[in-house]
């Protein structure tokens, strides 16, 4: 199940909650990325899914463009991208400073980048959420403000919606210096720029300068339906843990791009040659070991419509139909009504 799926899959009652068969067995947890295992666990410690494909979102940018503008440092916030903006248009040769689709995903990563909880009861982990907090703590309006400065400054064009894919090819087909994508992007990404130009990746940019947040996982875990039936749990169990042994996450991570979800993974021989054949990919890794479990996002039951919703009003907002703050607030009201819809029927 997508991350998503995470809230919506904890309240089904379908399923056997992951933490009593790693109790069960054994098992030790600290053999998974701590950072990761933090998005599938909830504030009593309750693990209720196994991670198995993960990622994190990252920035790609063009080598040799920063090389001809003269560029040493990557920016590290949308600000700075602004800042080194027309040193890549006028001698870098960018016909588009950031290549940014409007994705649900960046809106809530942006709100882990400053630390701030999209949802009420702590970040839907202690129970189910009532409500959005992003319009009370000023996160949402922060993005769209930073946002709209990059698109109003010419440096970051609409591009339109994540599944268009218009910002992938941009910037592989040289147009674009910068890009925000997913670390499971990787290889298609230094497939489809065919070697033209040097691919660098850096951690995903933060809104202000000084936000101290890390970043969420993407990605999606593995469930343990509850079948009442002992023998399909065990299967169910062994099976997970053989997805999850350091052997098949090596053999996932170099053909997928998803980064392992088990340490130990770091050490096969499969890794190390994926690793050294494209060392970018070493970049996902790190910013997940910097991130922190505080920074793994929130879980809400009605997510795929939530991102829906804050698709629909960023699109609104380059349009020029509503303003940042009308945009914060629709966002609210909307996601808000969702929210409470779903938990009069499910309550």
């Amino acid at each position: 199940i997508y991350d998503l799926g995470t809230r919506f899959m904890i309240d089904s009652g379908w399923i056997i909650p992951m933490q009593e068969m790693i109790d069960a067995d054994g098992y030790d947890i600290s053999q998974i990325e701590p950072n990761v295992a933090a998005y599938y666990t909830t504030e009593d410690g309750t693990m209720y899914s196994m991670p198995f494909n993960s990622s994190t979102p990252l920035l790609y940018y063009n080598k040799d463009m920063f090389d001809a503008a003269g560029i040493t440092e990557i920016p590290t916030s949308l600000p700075e991208i602004a800042d080194v903006g027309d040193a890549l248009k006028e001698k870098g040769g960018a016909q588009e400073v950031l290549a940014i689709s409007i994705y649900g995903w960046y809106f809530e990563q942006f709100l882990c980048k400053q630390g701030l909880n999209m949802v009420n009861n702590g970040n839907g982990r202690e129970k189910a959420a009532t409500k959005v907090e992003f319009d009370e703590n000023g996160g949402g309006l922060n993005i769209l403000n930073a946002w709209y400065d990059l698109y109003k400054g010419g440096y970051a064009p609409n591009v339109g919606r994540s599944g268009s894919d218009t910002a992938t090819t941009d910037f592989t087909s040289g147009k674009a210096a910068m890009m925000l994508g997913s670390t499971a992007s990787l290889k298609q990404v230094l497939e489809d720029s065919g070697g033209n130009f040097e691919v660098g990746t850096a951690y995903y940019p933060a809104v202000n300068e000084d936000d101290k947040g890390g970043v969420s996982i993407g990605g999606a875990s593995l469930w343990a339906l509850n079948n009442k039936d002992e023998k399909k749990a065990a299967a169910t169990w062994r099976f997970i843990k053989f997805l999850i042994s350091p052997e098949s996450q090596a053999y996932w991570n170099a053909q997928t791009g998803y980064f392992p979800v088990v340490t130990a993974a770091q050490e096969e021989q499969t890794f190390k040659d994926n690793i050294a054949k494209y060392p970018q990919f070493q970049t996902a890794l790190d910013q997940l070991h910097d991130s922190t479990p505080e920074s793994a996002g929130a879980l809400l039951s009605v997510f795929p419509e939530a991102r829906q919703i804050v698709e629909t009003q960023i699109e609104n907002m380059l349009n020029g139909s509503v303003t940042q703050e009308e945009a914060v607030k629709n966002m609210a009201e909307e996601i808000n009504d969702t929210i409470e819809e779903y938990n009069l029927v499910n309550g």
